[in-house]
């Protein structure tokens, strides 16, 4: 397997933390890096995309539509209705990395849903394991996404990431991107759930509602989020990154614990509140729902934007 896993770094400052590109360490983040984000000549995921889910072990199905839902909010306010800021306009926010390419921003939709109710390779799972459920999906054009229960142990979990976005070996009918993410829920809420968990380390501030009443699927699709803007703008290790190869900071995973503005370590930013639920979150989805969604950093101001 070649792995392009991006230590999604959820890490602020010097807590909290997510995964990244060829297992990447948490140290590395004192290490000095580039300013901003450059293009490496590399491969750019384009067209339709489908993304194929990969259910591993016991999901509700309230649960998956949470997710399921976010995937088909990305592209296309007219389809889905969305309020704004809506999750479209927060993947539009990735077009700036195609501006001087020569192919264009992929299209997202949902694409098959496999349940593995049976936890088939067991509940604990090695980085080959990730391969081997991700190659159940169509391998192309997608990018096979899976997603394990919150009773599902993975190599590096909690200890160094909360999800990752690899690609497979070269083979004659090509290499497929695919993505992994974790429900921290039970393990490590508050590392890969934050903040919709108090943080293991840092500032004890109280927790954040969680916008659809689950903080390990909130979490999930926080994450989801930040691997996706990676895994198409950086597929295969050459794309768009700062920092070495082996420990890159992309699209999203630059943005370390950046949703609203005025972040800083420990403060998510300023957010949108639903006056209900008293939720918060930063984008409007499809069938009336809300997420939170990181920020994505601009390579043309060498900023983090944010929907509010």
């Amino acid at each position: 397997m070649e792995s392009s896993s991006i230590l999604l770094l959820f890490f602020l400052s010097s807590f909290l933390f997510q995964s990244s590109l060829s297992a990447r360490k948490l140290t590395a983040l004192v290490d000095k890096q580039p300013l901003t984000i450059t293009y490496h000549r590399g491969t750019l995921l384009s067209g339709p995309i489908s993304l194929n889910l990969v259910w591993y072990g016991n999901f509700t199905a309230s649960q998956r539509a949470v997710i399921s839902d976010f995937v088909a909010s990305l592209s296309g306010d007219e389809l889905n209705q969305q309020k704004q800021p809506s999750v479209s306009s927060w993947w539009k926010m990735t077009a700036k990395y195609y501006f001087n390419s020569k192919v264009s921003q992929p299209v997202l939709t949902v694409g098959e849903q496999i349940l593995d109710e049976s936890y088939s390779l067991g509940k604990s799972l090695k980085n080959v394991d990730l391969a081997a459920l991700a190659a159940k999906g169509l391998k192309r054009p997608a990018i096979n996404v899976v997603l394990t229960a919150a009773d599902v142990a993975v190599e590096g979990f909690c200890m160094s990431r909360c999800a990752t976005h690899a690609s497979s070996t070269r083979s004659s009918s090509g290499r497929f991107a695919y993505i992994w993410v974790g429900n921290s829920a039970a393990q490590c809420p508050g590392l890969c759930a934050w903040p919709f968990h108090q943080p293991v380390y840092g500032p004890q501030n109280p927790p954040l509602v969680a916008p659809n009443g689950d903080v390990g699927v909130d979490g999930m699709v926080m994450n989801l989020a930040s691997m996706v803007a990676g895994a198409v703008t950086n597929p295969f290790g050459d794309g768009f990154f700062m920092g070495p190869a082996t420990a890159p900071l992309e699209a999203a995973t630059a943005c370390p614990g950046v949703y609203g503005k005025g972040a800083y370590p420990g403060y998510a930013g300023e957010l949108l509140v639903d006056p209900t639920t008293g939720a918060s979150y930063n984008a409007n989805g499809a069938h009336g729902r809300e997420y939170l969604l990181p920020g994505i950093f601009d390579p043309s101001t060498a900023s983090c934007a944010t929907l509010v």
